[in-house]
């Protein structure tokens, strides 16, 4: 059955609040067993939504769903945001909470309003969607512009499909496209991203909710930080993801980018047919552990340090990764931020040495760098993934993550079972680093060549 909000009084002339008449006609279509909620014709100004069981939300081509400028129409019933001390970032737009059979669909707009919740001090910028141990979520053809913070939040769901999705989230921020939390059976296809932040993620922040049986497909992704992150938040375990036929432009920092630092395991990650143009550090991965309680990049949940967790089984497989001088300083927040630079360029691999990553394939891969960079610009020496439990007094830890690379194409170290295959790399400038350091590493095969 469909329901249509302009029936429930719903005004659509971009300045009156229509949160009530949303909501009741939300409320009404889920008492009666569920249905279509539709937005016809106009611009719809609303404060938090509350999808619930049974209802899939509609927004018509012609219509745009925009959220308030007013921080007091967002309730504080939405949870949180899983982050330390980004409190700033705990309310959202659309929220759901414990509901089956729900989705927002249309050929239509919704938008955050960005411009409203400016950066600057410590104001609360609304993320856009946020739904929390949701079942059966379909997402699809929506355009999600300008969100004040995270574009979505998919917390502890399961049986996720999201299609066609244009997100552009340029505006502030902690601009995210996609982001999955203790999330299981998500299929994402055919979407276009481009944010500030992480395009499309995949964390865990709990050990009741592993992240599994993730398939990412035919995406293309643009981002001031990562196109793909899995991990950061990773106490709970990350396994079982595919990610393939996929395009990153324009990326200033990482196109595939894994880290476990939170005493999770991330295993059985196959990444496949993927291009890469004027993408800084093609791949970037980590093992160690980290608790940052007084900054950001720590899960609410972490309490102390871990232990180091595990990396094993995976593998990278036909990427064509080409760097470009095309990719400037695009966006305020890095503008003196050295990473981006092409000495931070390449393939970076890394783990704890008692601790290392297991049974790592990386085939097929061609990367063209920059190149250019002469060796005094790089230190002397280069930091070691330490394990801070072994550290007295290390109650808590720094962020690793050097901003510069030993190598001008590939620096791998402590890897047990690395299998490279028709790995071929080239530079349009000259550059004075090593081409490719393998350090401490068990190595299966070694299929390098640089022309």
């Amino acid at each position: 059955m469909d329901y249509y909000v302009n029936k429930y009084g719903a005004a659509a002339d971009g300045k009156t609040k229509d949160t009530k008449a949303i909501q009741n006609a939300i409320d009404r279509c889920s008492l009666d067993g569920g249905g279509k909620v539709i937005l016809e014709r106009g611009i719809y100004v609303s404060g938090t939504l509350y999808l619930k069981s049974g209802v899939y939300l509609e927004v018509a081509p012609s219509a745009v769903l925009m959220a308030s400028p007013d921080i007091e129409d967002y309730g504080e019933d939405t949870h949180y945001n899983r982050y330390r001390n980004e409190k700033a970032l705990d309310r959202c737009f659309i929220y759901a909470q414990d509901a089956e059979n729900i989705g927002l669909t249309g050929y239509g707009e919704i938008n955050g309003n960005a411009e409203a919740f400016p950066n600057q001090g410590n104001i609360y910028r609304p993320m856009l969607i946020r739904l929390l141990r949701c079942k059966n979520i379909r997402i699809e053809n929506l355009k999600l512009y300008d969100s004040a913070a995270w574009t979505t939040a998919f917390l502890d769901s399961r049986y996720i499909w999201i299609k066609g999705l244009a997100i552009r989230n340029e505006k502030n921020y902690n601009g995210d496209g996609l982001d999955f939390d203790g999330c299981s059976h998500v299929w994402v296809s055919d979407c276009f991203i481009k944010g500030t932040d992480d395009n499309l993620c995949l964390q865990s922040s709990s050990k009741d909710y592993p992240v599994e049986e993730i398939h990412i497909t035919n995406c293309s992704f643009t981002s001031v930080c990562a196109a793909v992150r899995i991990g950061l938040k990773s106490i709970g375990d990350i396994r079982n993801v595919t990610i393939s036929n996929c395009t990153m432009k324009n990326v200033y920092r990482e196109g595939i980018k894994i880290e476990c630092t939170e005493g999770g395991n991330i295993t059985d990650i196959l990444i496949q047919n993927i291009g890469m143009y004027s993408v800084r550090r093609p791949i970037f991965m980590l093992l160690n552990n980290r608790f940052e309680p007084d900054d950001y990049g720590t899960s609410v949940e972490l309490q102390k340090m871990p232990a180091i967790g595990s990396m094993r089984r995976i593998m990278i497989t036909n990427v064509s990764a080409i760097d470009g001088e095309e990719m400037k300083k695009s966006n305020y927040r890095f503008g003196n931020d050295i990473m981006g630079s092409p000495k931070f360029n390449g393939i970076r691999v890394d783990a704890n040495i008692l601790n290392p990553i297991e049974d790592l394939t990386v085939r097929d891969v061609r990367y063209q760098s920059i190149g250019g960079v002469r060796k005094e610009e790089i230190p002397s020496s280069y930091p070691l993934v330490v394990d801070y439990l072994e550290e007295p007094g290390s109650e808590s830890s720094e962020n690793y993550y050097p901003d510069w690379s030993r190598a001008a194409f590939m620096d791998i170290r402590n890897v047990k079972g690395l299998f490279l295959d028709q790995v071929v790399f080239s530079s349009e400038k000259r550059d004075e680093r090593e081409p490719y350091i393998i350090d401490n590493c068990e190595v299966i095969k070694c299929g390098i060549r640089c022309i």
